[in-house]
């Protein structure tokens, strides 16, 4: 019952923080160390991942009317080898284009990744650096740009970007919206392309990490009831988190979050010291 705790406690984390600019792959490593949880296979970087499915299924079901569109555009797109004026067809190649450089970070870091950046201080650090650049980004330049204004330079800098978040305490969504900020789209354009964008790098890291786990390359053992409650629990804390952040963002800065990182680095410093 414990662990199902944990994985419930866990999933909710993830939802919540996967779309907040706070790094869910830092809380996933924050909350077993503050609260004492030693469960191998829940702090796993296998578990973390899997957890995304959770979040992927929120990302599917909240935006599905924009995939719906944007899926047949892009295949036309190949098809007629123009994208012929529509504004889906080329939305469509700008994610594309946006998710190559995280793929291959991904592909090439994987191994380094989990064993040398799942760290509670390095997180600290993370979060600190984070926010900082969240902060900055969100008063810099333009920002009245809208989706329709994104580049290809843009989407594959914003892209770029994005492949930082492979560090726990960055976040993909907040260094995301930071690029974004700073290429001079407004606050809500930059979250909804950031979560666009996550969505094919998302799927790539669960395809990659269920291979992992079904061959044993993981290395740890696959408790299925606390993965399934973890990804029920991230499936519906992201679907809130989607709608709060899009609506938040209307017309409110990205402070809060900003605070919440310093804040939280400096809870963790102290108890980390102390033991």
């Amino acid at each position: 019952m414990d662990t199902i705790f944990q994985a419930l406690v866990m999933g909710i984390v993830q939802g919540l923080t996967e779309f907040l600019p706070v790094s869910s792959s830092g809380h996933l490593v924050l909350v077993p160390f503050l609260f004492g949880w030693d469960d191998e296979f829940l702090n796993s970087l296998a578990f973390s991942v899997m957890l995304h499915l959770g979040t992927l299924v929120a990302l599917l079901v909240y935006f599905r009317q924009d995939w719906a569109r944007l899926i047949p555009a892009g295949l036309a797109a190949v098809r007629d080898r123009s994208f012929r004026g529509d504004a889906d067809r080329r939305l469509a190649w700008l994610l594309v284009a946006a998710t190559i450089p995280a793929a291959l970070a991904g592909l090439l870091f994987n191994d380094l990744i989990e064993e040398q950046f799942r760290e509670v201080g390095l997180v600290v650090v993370m979060l600190v650096v984070g926010g900082v650049i969240l902060f900055i980004a969100d008063r810099v330049g333009r920002r009245s740009r809208a989706i329709a204004d994104v580049t290809f330079p843009v989407a594959i800098g914003i892209g770029a970007a994005q492949a930082l978040a492979l560090i726990p305490g960055i976040s993909r969504s907040g260094i995301s919206i930071s690029a974004a900020r700073l290429a001079g789209l407004d606050r809500e354009a930059a979250a909804r392309f950031a979560f666009l964008m996550a969505t094919p790098i998302t799927a790539g890291a669960i395809v990659f990490e269920a291979r992992r786990l079904l061959t044993g390359e993981a290395g740890v053992a696959v408790s299925l009831a606390p993965l399934l409650v973890g990804m029920l629990a991230a499936l519906v804390s992201g679907l809130a988190a989607i709608h709060f952040m899009l609506r938040y963002l209307r017309t409110r800065s990205l402070d809060i979050f900003v605070w919440y990182r310093f804040g939280l680095a400096a809870v963790v410093l102290v108890v980390w010291l102390a033991r």
